[in-house]
């Protein structure tokens, strides 16, 4: 029977479950995936929604309403945090630890059929998982706007994104105050320390080079032609990191499987594991290795400020649309 339905879609991803299959094998690998899966599919059900299929280390689910999906995403988390709580206090593996959740939802209009959901709103949800950090939950616009008033308030905004195999970008909020992860990691210390905000960072890698001012966040640098700063080499992820801008800072977002890492002006290095941190000075980001290492592929950046700039450059930039 086939179903046409306006209905909110949920997309979780299990990450770091690689790292449990190195450490336990195969079969007791196995076993504790299928059992987080099972942890974090339950809330679904206790938020009214139902649970389409389970993908290895995730999941698809479907809701009516968005407020149920906001709902059993902040359980989902609340679930899988508990889980690698008591397994550090028990001294469980390091790979269990590492486990972390990334949540999207998007809505509108699906087809139900054969036990299967088919639809734009599938598809952006899907490719939206591209683009999360750890434990993060992203949705899109048509979510957000549906939400209470209260609850809209938790929600950043992300701006417009463009995804993999989708020509129209998608407007994209970022669910506020994630668990387990280093929010806005600085060597200054809290975000709000900072005395007069940037108003650019500028990027450079084998000759291309692009200013971004802080109203074009966030941008995504990876090897995908799509991305905002695209990097044409294997050793970069499609989708490697994204900078938003936050707090009066431009924060970068790892993304990857293989890590990126920020060494500032005065060396230190900060390495970023689904983390995050804030661009500060100037420095060089290593997408999949560190700066140190002279055959990762490495972007020079700095953060620009309008006295920094000289008027002309500062109105070339402004007529540019940079």
């Amino acid at each position: 029977m086939t179903r046409i339905s306006d209905r909110t879609v949920l997309f979780a991803d299990l990450r770091g479950s690689t790292g449990l299959f190195e450490t336990l094998g195969n079969a007791e690998a196995t076993s504790v995936v299928t059992h987080c899966v099972g942890a974090i599919a339950a809330p679904v059900g206790e938020a009214r929604g139902q649970v389409v299929k389970t993908l290895g280390d995730g999941l698809m689910a479907l809701f009516d309403r968005p407020t149920q999906a906001v709902q059993a995403a902040a359980h989902m988390h609340d679930r899988l945090y508990a889980m690698v709580r008591r397994g550090d206090e028990r001294g469980a593996s390091s790979g269990l630890r590492g486990l972390k959740l990334q949540i999207t939802l998007a809505r509108g209009e699906i087809v139900e059929m054969g036990g299967d959901a088919f639809g734009d709103a599938v598809n952006v949800a899907a490719r939206l998982l591209d683009h999360a950090g750890d434990n993060e939950t992203l949705a899109t616009a048509e979510v957000v706007g549906a939400l209470p008033a209260a609850q809209r308030t938790r929600w950043r905004s992300l701006d417009r994104i463009v995804l993999r195999g989708r020509a129209e970008p998608v407007q994209v909020h970022v669910l506020g105050g994630r668990r387990g992860s280093d929010q806005a990691a600085t060597q200054f210390g809290d975000i709000g320390a900072l005395v007069d905000e940037p108003d650019g960072l500028r990027l450079q890698w084998s000759g291309l080079e692009r200013v971004f001012a802080s109203e074009s966040m966030p941008i995504v640098l990876g090897r995908s032609p799509q991305a905002s700063f695209c990097l044409d080499d294997s050793r970069v992820s499609r989708s490697h990191c994204r900078v938003d801008w936050h707090g009066g800072a431009f924060q970068l977002t790892d993304l990857s499987f293989n890590g990126t890492y920020v060494r500032f002006a005065d060396g230190e290095v900060v390495s970023l594991r689904r983390g995050s941190c804030t661009l500060h000075g100037s420095g060089s980001i290593g997408l999949g290795g560190s700066p140190r290492d002279e055959r990762a592929p490495c972007v020079s950046f700095e953060v620009l400020r309008f006295g920094q700039i000289p008027p002309a450059a500062e109105d070339a930039w402004r007529a540019s649309g940079s």
